[in-house]
């Protein structure tokens, strides 16, 4: 376990460094700078350029793990591995828009056993080992709010982008749960929404074909604080394989799992 914590500190002080990277460039990037990878997602210079350091940074600190990033793909060990997304919101930075993310998670045979996600702009930092906690700007905190009833929640999610097939059924939940609680966020950074969910900042979230680079971190950091994960059927969520992650805390799952369940109930694979 200590061996954990000293390689947990090294990833945060790791993280901060690519974050101070990114805060270099940040609002100072010529017109079009992002290359289109996909619809309405973009990848720039600072992406690739804080992949490689997180590369390089991450390969000393635990023997034999591979790493699979969101730019350059699978490399290496994929039973232990890192995964990472150097820029989540690269959208969001290319648009001088503060809310985007660095996240980085440690995989073990399918199952997240440390994780970092860090917000440069805010100096935010969310990390976690399992059966340790979650540890924001270097306190263990149990989440706030995490007992609201359902009419009091905030929830999150993110537009359905990568999953056009599944549109009319996210405005579908979208609707049912506009109205179920406090009312939705869209950030534009899926890693920073589900950290938020693990503080319990915000109470539910659901979203369509996340990457395993996108939550393998904040999968962690809710569990480790009680979040109820689940699949859109309620089964366990597998970040490898499923779709739809809904994610709340124990009062508020329920009801909003209902209401994506019935959105969703033709099922999407």
């Amino acid at each position: 376990m200590n061996e954990m914590i000293s390689v947990r500190e090294m990833v945060v002080e790791l993280v901060k460094k690519v974050g101070r990277f990114q805060l270099e460039h940040f609002r100072k990037m010529p017109e079009q700078s992002g290359d289109r990878k996909a619809v309405r997602e973009t990848v720039s210079f600072v992406d690739v350029e804080s992949e490689k350091l997180l590369a390089e940074g991450l390969a000393p600190l635990v023997k034999d793990a591979g790493f699979y990033g969101e730019e350059t793909g699978k490399e290496g060990n994929q039973d232990l591995v890192w995964i990472v997304d150097p820029l989540d919101g690269t959208t969001n930075y290319l648009n001088g828009i503060d809310h985007f993310s660095i996240t980085v998670g440690l995989v073990k045979e399918g199952v997240p056993i440390l994780g970092v996600v860090y917000q440069p702009f805010a100096n935010d930092c969310f990390s976690c080992i399992r059966g340790q906690g979650v540890i924001y700007n270097g306190k263990v905190c149990r989440p706030a709010h995490a007992d609201l009833p359902v009419s009091d929640a905030l929830f999150s999610t993110g537009f359905p982008y990568r999953s056009p097939d599944l549109a009319d059924s996210f405005f579908e939940a979208a609707a049912e749960v506009l109205t179920l609680g406090l009312g939705i966020r869209r950030s534009g950074s899926a890693a920073l929404d589900v950290a938020y969910v693990a503080m319990g900042w915000y109470q539910g979230f659901w979203e369509s074909d996340l990457q395993p680079y996108d939550i393998a971190a904040g999968l962690l950091m809710m569990e480790e604080n009680g979040v109820a994960i689940s699949n859109e059927r309620g089964g366990a969520f597998k970040m490898f394989h499923d779709r739809i992650l809904v994610a709340g805390f124990p009062r508020v799952h329920e009801k909003l799992l209902e209401k994506v369940g019935e959105a969703y109930r033709a099922d999407p694979r």
